[in-house]
């Protein structure tokens, strides 16, 4: 072939390159357009003019709570309004140097426009997540619970596994982890186990976690080489504060205590420092036996417990407003699938999305997962 040939081919393939890249610029413009009229920098830095003032006032230090509240407050939107600055500075630059590359025929520069697409895409992306992220308490830490379903070892081997991949999960972004109930199983893996995941957007994130999570795979306990099906279910409630008010009477709790088990010590096995609470109007129950102190415990387990109730009164809400009913945790109403055997992809059945690497999300690359249900969801709010 001659070289007129090849040079035709390089000419069109330019072209579709040139032609993919301006069309991703205007669709990140048009993006970042919609996100600045949810996320308004202009009164994002007229607040945070405003707490800079107080901030210079004797009296607003004088009050502990307020200048706490505050100061949360500032931190958050200083965060969102340097996110959102860093975006379409990125941006900006990217079509004032594309421009200039073209212009001047450098086609080391338009090379180097079209290598770093992806991660002004994933920028965009990124702040398109901080606004879906908008509800009251998105920006709260999260209370995680795991709860194995039936099938006895194989389930709770399951879930195990989801420990896992949410502690992991949690490493990867900087989080976090407090471990408040662990319950190993007789066999294997565990028979409940609750976290506490300290993080920025914690709960806005793991929120989606929310139901039944299902496996496929053959069990490692089966001597037959069988394949079975597990399920676990987890369950994720916002860690409130006292700004919240959720009223518990006596009278509707049922308080017992046990012997903690796992890791501790001597001492927390030969004492009945755990506590169990059981809300009898909800059936709600929640166990705590993260402290050698009973008292400690029992603290912690009312926040569970209050966070639990926050959360359901959250969704009885939601599922009015949407005029749906409220649908339950329940097997049979999984919310993803892991296929181990006899192939490996996980399927969120939310988002409809179909995921091959299966080992690095159960080593907890889950972002782009979360991602996917977040949008898919904003779609039909």
């Amino acid at each position: 072939m001659s070289n007129f040939y090849f040079a035709i081919i390089a000419q069109i393939e330019d072209t579709m390159d040139n032609y993919e890249y301006t069309t991703l610029l205007k669709e990140l413009k048009i993006k970042l357009q919609n996100i600045a009229g949810v996320v308004e920098p202009q009164k994002l830095q007229t607040r945070l003019d405003e707490i800079a003032e107080l901030e210079n006032s004797e009296a607003f230090w004088s009050d502990a709570t307020l200048a706490a509240n505050t100061s949360k407050e500032k931190t958050q939107l200083e965060r969102k309004l340097a996110k959102f600055n860093r975006a379409k500075g990125s941006l900006d630059d990217a079509e004032e140097l594309y421009e200039m590359a073209l212009e001047e025929a450098d086609e080391v520069s338009v090379q180097e426009c079209f290598e770093t697409a992806g991660s002004l895409e994933s920028l965009i992306r990124s702040m398109e997540i901080e606004v879906l992220l908008s509800d009251e308490l998105d920006s709260s830490n999260a209370i995680l619970s795991i709860h194995p379903g039936a099938g006895g070892t194989e389930s709770q081997d399951w879930a195990s596994i989801l420990l896992r991949m949410y502690k992991r999960f949690a490493e990867r972004r900087g989080f976090s982890v407090e471990m408040l109930d662990y319950q190993e199983g007789e066999e294997a893996g565990i028979k409940d186990a609750s976290l506490l995941i300290k993080g920025e957007n914690a709960y806005g994130y793991l929120k989606v976690e929310t139901g039944v999570h299902r496996l496929v795979r053959i069990s490692p306990f089966d001597s037959n080489a069988k394949r079975h099906t597990s399920f676990t279910s987890v369950i994720v409630s916002p860690e409130i504060d006292d700004n919240i008010n959720i009223t518990i009477e006596d009278r509707d709790i049922r308080v017992d205590t046990y012997r903690a088990s796992g890791a501790g010590g001597q001492h927390v096995n030969k004492t009945e420092s755990a506590i169990r609470i059981t809300h009898i109007p909800t059936g709600l129950v929640v166990q705590c036996q993260n402290d050698r102190s009973q008292h400690k415990n029992r603290a912690t387990a009312m926040k569970m417990l209050k966070s639990r109730l926050y959360e359901l009164e959250m969704d009885a809400k939601r599922a009015e407003s949407a005029n749906t009913p409220k649908s339950e945790i329940g097997w049979g109403h999984q919310i993803r699938s892991y296929v181990m055997q006899p192939y490996q992809q996980i399927k969120d059945s939310r988002s409809g999305e179909a995921y091959s690497n299966v080992s690095a999300i159960l080593d907890g690359e889950l972002d782009e997962m979360i991602e996917s249900v977040l949008i898919e969801q904003s779609k039909k709010a």
